[in-house]
């Protein structure tokens, strides 16, 4: 009888090369699914790995470049920022490593897939989520909240007898007293000895990012040009270097905020499952391409397109949180989110120094900017004159209902 074909989600770590060798013991034949999103790992170990682990086939992804050009600079274009602090970096590259894996299980012919995501977790949720938007008929092997595997699976212990058990080697190192989730947007640090959100975070925690006081004492100033709300090039202004291409210009990013100590954040925030956690972030490159990118839209984008656009945020965010990128809802704020970065082109200028950020100047070719109109110093063809109206129209509602209110008191 043929084997059934179930394409793993596989990282090469203890869990997921356990869930390898348990689902080809119950019959399966495991291709096994590694995705590079920027995190760093030697892929070709990885997939030695997989193969002596038992997996008939390895298929190890570059998506990179897919990750900046369509998942992380759809968020910087909408601001997004979840719970007012976390940029998303962990939950912007899920749709895409879902997505992956769904066409890998399309080409094999197979509706079996598995992932190693625990049960407490959001990222079970973005995962399958995903899976059944892009492929309804589906089938999903969640070890994590299988009876079986929970009942043979207690805790590490049982997993590391597994490993020894049928020769799957097991790092020696001693494991960090936390988890680490990285890609090329962030890496994110939790739980172990980060559960208790009175304690400082251990400042050897942090890998992405130089402690401040250790950053430079020279001040790095980017002029970061936009087209349509998307980042085309960056010219540093202290050294001459000019980076204009896509995934180099996100690279680059990140090793400037990296140098300069940008993008550190500690937070407790909500899961979506409804439990607190604490996590801490870094993020360097996105956190300085989203501040240039607000500042800019300061002088290209019109009043009420802003103001609607950021009561739209905290909705985005959440919905790239929860996991529902390939949602309607998702769809419907992405066209208005489009449609808002029409005229959002031009350069902002960025100082950095020590973890700041300042702005340091913007220009646009649709700037919205006056001059003359918004200066104290001459009228630039304002008439004052007409607010007179103005103001006596709009201070209407606020006379009756205060009439009122002093009515009440006095009866």
């Amino acid at each position: 009888m043929e084997k059934k074909k179930v394409v793993l989600a596989y990282s090469g770590g203890l869990d997921t090369s356990v869930i390898l060798k348990w689902l080809a013991n119950k019959g399966f034949e495991v291709i096994a699914y590694v995705a590079d999103v920027g995190q760093q790992e030697d892929f070709e170990a990885i997939r030695d790995k997989a193969l002596a682990t038992g997996a008939s086939k390895v298929y190890v992804e570059d998506l990179k470049e897919e990750l900046v050009t369509g998942y992380i600079y759809h968020a910087l274009k909408a601001n997004a920022v979840y719970e007012g602090k976390y940029l998303l970096g962990t939950s912007i590259a899920r749709p895409i490593i879902a997505k992956r894996h769904i066409e890998i299980a399309k080409k094999e012919g197979t509706v079996y897939v598995a992932h190693g995501a625990t049960g407490k977790g959001n990222d079970q949720v973005r995962f399958e989520l995903a899976f059944y938007a892009l492929m309804p008929e589906v089938k999903i092997i969640a070890p994590w909240k299988d009876p079986e595997w929970l009942s043979e699976f207690e805790g590490r212990s049982q997993m590391i007898a597994y490993a020894e058990k049928y020769t799957i080697p097991v790092k020696a190192s001693t494991k960090k007293p936390y988890s680490e989730d990285e890609n090329l947007l962030h890496i994110s640090h939790e739980a172990g000895i980060l559960e208790d959100p009175a304690l400082a975070c251990p400042s050897d925690v942090f890998s992405h990012t130089v402690n401040p006081w250790d950053a430079p004492d020279e001040t790095t100033i980017l002029a970061i040009e936009f087209e349509d709300g998307i980042p085309t090039r960056v010219t540093n202004e202290n050294d001459g270097t000019v980076v204009d291409t896509p995934l180099e210009l996100f690279t680059y990013m990140n090793k400037i905020g990296h140098d300069n100590a940008v993008g550190r954040v500690d937070m407790v925030e909500n899961r979506y499952v409804g439990i607190k956690s604490r996590g801490v972030y870094e993020t360097p490159g996105g956190t300085i391409l989203w501040f240039a990118h607000r500042d800019l839209e300061g002088i290209c984008m019109d009043k009420e397109v802003m103001h609607l656009r950021d009561s739209l945020i905290p909705k985005f965010a959440e919905l790239i949180y929860n996991g529902y990128w390939f949602s309607p809802e998702f769809d419907f704020l992405s066209a208005a989110i489009n449609k808002s970065q029409e005229l959002i082109t031009g350069v902002a200028k960025v100082a950095i120094y020590k973890g700041n950020m300042i702005s340091a100047g913007v220009s646009s070719p649709y700037s919205l900017y006056n001059e003359k109109l918004g200066s104290m110093e001459v009228s630039g063809g304002y008439q004052p004159v007409d607010c007179k109206g103005f103001i006596n129209i709009n201070g209407i509602r606020l006379q009756a209902h205060h009439y009122w209110l002093k009515a009440k008191e006095m009866e």
